[in-house]
């Protein structure tokens, strides 16, 4: 609570009273002195969150939302897109392909083995499949990835570990008002708008975003409307509950998938089973979480819970008309305490999350259900226990072990034909790793981790246009090693991971009919992934326009080396594993000036693109995209901004489906990248 001090009252106790008869009186102003606010224990502050990552033992991002705040942030390659060792590239919308050292490398669409969390809970469906719709980067403070094993804190050990988006809170939001408003290219125009209150110890915040799209392709046309809140409340000092809710409703059609001659001459175009069959994916869902926090002399313990609907109605080669819940239960503890006369920190938690969904298919009658063709059941139950411990045996050397025990069970039942079938995954992963920090700002890392990957009922349940069977697939399971450092020194940043797994039963999908968009998985037999994850950065020059101008040129580098193989394989030999090209590269150069005013141009290279099957006989080509950000801060609290892309109208191909050999299946497998286009927006806070 602000208390008043008179500086005055204490300068006449100073002096004697003789004194103060004979000076003149001078009135001095009164000062107010504002106590700080104690941390949240739900939504710590965005340099906190910075703080707790750069603690951990390897090679973990975070990205601050003020890097795409004056942008066109629509999809997470605008949010990721400087980020080394995640490759997001956009196919269509809101649809790309996520995959964190080759994660669901030949997944040719949604999600598979990265794990989504919103505030730390997890969006995925219970099977471990999700998309990405319900993500409005307007709704995102701040982003942190944990590749692979690196996850574990939260209870996750998959090969491409986990990406929690941070939401604004009363306390973080960057003003209690925003109001923004962008048009663009292909018709696209985005409304959004902010509000954040604290009323004693109650605090919320909401933010709503409309987008719509006429989309570059035929047939791409999207409209996404999504919301987002949290309610948060301190029970008393130790004690803090916070509440989460949204709802998004995304109608989203689908251009398909074009042969390489199309895609590079006739990219505009659209598959024409795309829209003989009027494809399209339409979603509406819910989500509602719990975070209750409590702190106690002996450390902190958090509990979360949640539960999100989801109703899909998708005409693909059928219509899938799908309903489905889950729910969960996510106890965590964790305590820094001394041991041994040394610094210790531990967290160790359990997770139980399960859902039902209820799977339909029809003939598709352009986009209209026909006969039906499946009445299935799809359900999930995960039980997860895990463990985290760091002991600093040195003052900047720090020992990390932890393990995660897990149980997953995959249930399947085909009402119509009479017949069920289920798997048990079982497993222990364990983690050894060492952090040394030589200097506060610069840290070292080894770390060694199993991680598991269980398949999702994409992979189980393979369909095709006369039948629908499960198929009782393997868990993939891989020993990661990684190195690396990262740290700043004067004008230079910089991050830098080299890593290598050795995998058994990689889930490989492959397409088996591009125009109908049927797919089959397999589990491999020895692969390997490996490859060097690098970001730079370096301040050129500061003070360009004067002395104390505060204005500077930053020069930014992102190198992400993907090598990812077969190992001796029957088939395949020693073939590159197809889906994602070997270099990825992304250039910037941007000037600043303190009174809001930046500008960076920015060069995309990708030397050769993917394989587009498993014989490497088909890959797309390589390409070289020009583009350009601005923006300024033209009165306080109000920002106009342009994002430029493209700028050459380069035709390239964004991303593919895989297949086995182009030699002797269909080859249209590719998504063509969007051509030139131009963004303008503006952003007023208060």
């Amino acid at each position: 609570m602000p208390y008043h001090r008179r500086a005055l009252l204490g300068a006449l106790l100073a002096v004697p009273a003789t004194a103060l008869a004979q000076e003149p009186t001078t009135t001095l102003p009164e000062l107010e002195v504002t106590a700080p606010r104690a941390e949240s224990l739900t939504a710590p502050s965005v340099e906190a969150q910075r703080r707790a990552l750069e603690e951990t033992p390897a090679a973990v991002r975070f990205v601050d939302s003020t890097r795409f705040t004056n942008r066109y942030a629509f999809t997470l390659r605008d949010m990721l897109e400087d980020t080394p060792g995640v490759f997001v590239q956009s196919r269509y919308g809101q649809e790309l392909r996520l995959s964190v050292r080759g994660s669901g490398i030949a997944r040719g669409f949604h999600l598979r083995g990265v794990e989504v969390l919103q505030d730390g809970i997890p969006v995925n469906m219970a099977d471990g499949s999700g998309d990405f719709y319900q993500i409005d980067p307007l709704a995102v403070r701040s982003i942190a990835v944990y590749p692979g094993g690196n996850a574990l804190a939260f209870g996750s050990s998959t090969l491409g570990g986990a990406v929690n988006f941070v939401s604004p809170t009363a306390y973080t939001a960057d003003a209690p008002n925003i109001l923004r408003v962008e048009g663009g290219t292909f018709g696209t125009w985005r409304l959004s708008g902010q509000f954040s209150r604290i009323f004693g110890d109650w605090n919320v915040l909401g933010t709503g975003t409309v987008l719509h799209s006429d989309g570059w392709r035929q047939h791409s046309r999207s409209q996404y409307e999504q919301f987002n809140a949290n309610l948060g409340y301190r029970l008393s000092g130790n004690v803090e509950t916070r509440f989460y809710a949204g709802a998004y409703i995304v109608r989203q059609q689908l251009p398909g998938t074009l042969s390489l001659d199309d895609a590079l001459h006739r990219p505009q175009i659209a598959a024409p089973a795309a829209i003989a069959g009027n494809q399209a994916r339409n979603v509406w869902a819910e989500r509602f979480a719990n975070r209750t926090s409590i702190t106690t002399d002996y450390g902190r313990f958090d509990l979360d819970s949640w539960i999100i609907h989801k109703s899909l109605y998708h005409p693909i080669f059928q219509v899938l008309d799908q309903d489905g819940l889950t729910w969960g239960l996510a106890p965590r503890f964790s305590s820094s305490f001394t041991l041994g006369g040394l610094r210790n920190d531990l967290v160790v938690g359990l997770r139980y999350f399960a859902g039902s969904n209820t799977a339909l298919q029809f003939v598709n009658n352009r986009g209209s259900r026909g006969a039906q063709t499946l009445d299935s059941r799809q359900n999930a139950q995960n039980y997860q226990a895990y463990a985290e411990n760091r002991l600093w045996v040195l003052p900047q050397l720090a020992l990390v072990a932890g393990a995660k025990l897990f149980r997953d069970e995959r249930d399947y039942e085909d009402r119509g034909h009479g017949f069920s079938a289920n798997r048990t995954y079982d497993g222990f992963n364990p983690r050894i790793g060492l952090l040394w920090q030589p200097r506060p700002e610069v840290q070292v890392f080894t770390n060694l981790t199993r991680s598991a990957d269980v398949p999702d009922f994409t992979d189980l349940v393979q369909s095709s246009l006369v039948s629908t069977g499960f198929v009782p697939l393997a868990a993939q399971r891989a020993w990661t090693v990684e190195i690396g450092t990262r740290g700043r020194f004067e004008r230079f940043a910089w991050d830098l991971t080299l890593f290598r797994s050795n995998i058994r039963g990689q889930l490989l999908q492959f397409t088996t009919d591009p125009n109908s968009g049927t797919v089959g998985t397999v589990n491999a037999g020895l692969t390997v992934n490996q490859g060097v994850e690098l970001a730079g950065r370096v301040e050129l020059w500061r003070n360009l326009t004067g002395p104390d101008a505060g204005d500077k040129l930053t020069l930014g580098q992102v190198w992400t080396f993907n090598d990812f193989r077969f190992r001796g394989d029957r088939q395949y030999g020693s073939n590159r594993i197809a889906g994602l090209p070997p270099h990825v590269l992304r250039t910037t150069l941007s000037y600043t000036r303190p009174d809001g005013f930046f500008i960076t141009p920015a060069l995309d290279w990708v030397p050769q693109g993917a394989w587009a099957d498993y014989a490497n006989t088909l890959r797309a080509p390589g390409y070289v995209k020009l583009g350009l950000e601005a923006g300024m801060t033209v009165a306080p609290g109000v920002t106009v901004f342009l994002d430029a892309r493209n700028l050459t109208n380069k035709r390239y191909v964004s991303d593919l489906s895989t297949i086995t050999d182009a030699r002797q299946v269909s080859s249209a497998v590719f998504y063509p990248g969007e051509g030139r286009s131009l963004y303008l927006g503006a952003r007023i806070s208060f």
